[in-house]
């Protein structure tokens, strides 16, 4: 898992799919936030259409790629949590504290990946680094 997060960490900016509620594909910009007990977590606003697809289907995939032609997906199951710990976190990076002010604000939403996969891959030809979520 540290050398997934390691790539997160290195490459801030990462396109997150989802599929929209019109059932086409949806990618927009994301951004990582921690990962805490095996969990890469990431957060939301509750009234964006990103919310709204991930509630009707929470199956989403992450893409990111490095300057070295690395380039990492992460695919699963979004799982919403209402975990204040994680909400103090976010917190802590400026983006976010600049769109919620307070890790109780009502329409802030932290989520995992889970039940899914990490892949990091390259153009090298040897086998890809797998992790499981």
């Amino acid at each position: 898992m540290e050398k997934v997060v390691k790539f997160l960490n290195e490459n801030p900016v990462q396109y997150f799919a989802t599929v929209g509620r019109d059932n086409k594909a949806k990618v927009r910009p994301f951004m990582f936030i921690t990962e805490k007990d095996g969990k890469l977590w990431f957060c939301t606003n509750n009234t964006k259409d990103v919310y709204k697809d991930m509630q009707e289907n929470p199956f989403v995939e992450v893409c990111v790629s490095s300057p070295k032609y690395e380039w990492l997906r992460i695919s699963g199951k979004a799982i919403f949590e209402n975990n204040t710990q994680i909400k103090k976190i976010c917190m802590e990076n400026s983006i976010v504290k600049g769109q919620y002010n307070t890790y109780d604000n009502p329409i802030f939403e932290v989520f995992y990946i889970g039940e899914g996969e990490a892949v990091i891959s390259d153009f090298s030809g040897n086998p890809p680094f797998e992790v499981k979520l």
